[in-house]
């Protein structure tokens, strides 16, 4: 065996301690020294993100309630893929009507980046919309939790970028967004 090798590692127990929007395991790992260790891992679906921008330049973000952080944050539209067999951008597309009640008629695939390795197993993709029209929210969606809280914010895309580098905006699917984004829309 190489360094590097994940074989050295084998699962010998996994446990399930809660189940819901996310399911938390605990798995017991071999180690290469013939130790073991336990690690929590949260499984979650993947998500993707949108960095949406209009013919004027301008970013469409959100600012919306995140619980974790007890306040508002600003950030890129964004959603789960929950529903089976839909693909990243379909999703990207179902996600860009419902939070911002707009359409995109040019996809450009940025990145899908693990979003914290070490303890989830949540993907996110991430895509350019441009070509930007309003349209209507989809036939039956309506808005819960946070969602009936957001408001859309229009920033000039280097004022977006400027937030980022001074660290005004944190969120990581947003940073990294706007980081890959930035080549095609300036």
């Amino acid at each position: 065996m190489t360094i590097g090798d994940p074989s050295w590692f084998e699962t010998h127990a996994s446990r399930v301690v809660h189940a819901g929007y996310s399911t938390v395991r605990i798995d017991t790992v071999g180690l290469p020294g013939g130790g073991r260790m336990e690690r929590e891992v949260v499984e979650h679906d993947d998500a993707v993100a949108i960095v949406p921008v209009t013919d004027d330049g301008d970013v469409l973000l959100l600012r919306q309630y995140r619980q974790p952080l007890g306040g508002y944050i600003l950030e890129v539209p964004a959603g789960t893929l929950d529903v089976d067999g839909e693909e990243p951008e379909a999703c990207g597309r179902r996600e860009l009507r419902e939070e911002i009640q707009h359409e995109a008629s040019s996809w450009t695939w940025l990145t899908t980046f693990h979003n914290s390795a070490g303890w989830s197993t949540e993907r996110t993709h991430v895509y350019l919309a441009t070509g930007l029209r309003v349209s209507q929210m989809p036939e039956g969606f309506e808005p819960e939790a946070e969602e009936a809280d957001m408001e859309v914010v229009a920033l000039p895309f280097a004022a977006a970028r400027e937030m980022v580098g001074d660290g005004t905006l944190t969120d990581a699917k947003s940073v990294i967004g706007i980081l890959l984004a930035e080549p095609h829309v300036i």
